[in-house]
């Protein structure tokens, strides 16, 4: 018979052999991919800039058609790049200032999204956290492209990012939009890789960010939740380990 030992030693190396298989995978399909989407697109500019003054509205939008789908493609092709990496990137786990990390988050995406106005409030009642400061920053980002995306319809948006310290020692961390929110009967489809619960012309996007969000939380030991309800908004939960006070 085979001691624990070995056996977990066993599983623990199959574990990383199937990882690094996922990731060699993705990124071939990723990379194997990108060659012909390259051409599909630079031939259907070409067709757009020699023809298309000969050519029918109906043609030309075809054309259209082809550029926009093989440029959803490409960005797909990065969101599962980035799945890949964020689920085999190093993790340093330190202690992380989160006032500073969640206003510089929260003034990136303000700029970024300058022509819609979003009323912001920033209460953060702990100091710090114990994370890997890139994937927290990559999972706050997310949630909060996330909440000014979604508030785009609404006439004064607002966004509310929270911090507190519950009973079991962990950092609750939130961002409440009143944003159009979702159907909580679809609550399953929420973190499945470029699921959406709204069209894309509605709001633009690959529904790829709570995912990636998760993934990234995940790898810290932590853990996301979502509350929301249709046109009631939307609250995103960030459960991460705090920092024992006899080391803060």
């Amino acid at each position: 018979m085979t001691d624990p030992q070995t056996r977990i030693a066993q599983l623990e190396a199959e574990l990383a052999a199937a990882r690094q298989e996922m990731q060699d995978f993705t990124q071939t399909v990723s990379h194997d991919l990108r060659a012909p989407l390259r051409h599909i697109v630079s031939y259907a500019r070409l067709v757009q800039e020699d023809a298309g003054p000969q050519l029918n509205e109906e043609v030309r939008g075809f054309l259209s058609t082809i550029t926009d789908a093989s440029g959803q493609l490409g960005a797909m092709l990065d969101a599962l790049l980035e799945l890949s990496r964020l689920g085999t990137a190093p993790v340093q786990i330190t202690s992380v200032a989160l006032q500073p990390l969640v206003q510089e988050v929260c003034d990136e995406v303000a700029a970024r999204h300058a022509a819609h106005v979003v009323d912001v409030s920033v209460d953060v009642a702990v100091p710090e956290v114990l994370a890997d400061a890139a994937l927290l920053r990559h999972a706050l980002l997310g949630l909060l492209v996330n909440a000014w995306k979604f508030t785009a319809t609404t006439p004064e948006a607002r966004v509310v990012v929270s911090a507190t310290l519950n009973a079991q020692g962990m950092v609750v961390l939130t961002v409440q939009d009143n944003g159009v929110g979702y159907n909580p009967a679809l609550q399953g489809q929420l973190f499945k890789m470029f699921s959406r619960l709204h069209s894309a012309s509605q709001f633009p996007g690959l529904g790829s960010g709570l995912a990636l969000a998760r993934k990234a939380v995940r790898r810290m030991g932590g853990e996301v939740q979502l509350s929301g309800a249709v046109n009631a908004g939307c609250c995103a939960t960030l459960l991460l380990p705090g920092v024992p006070v006899a080391a803060a």
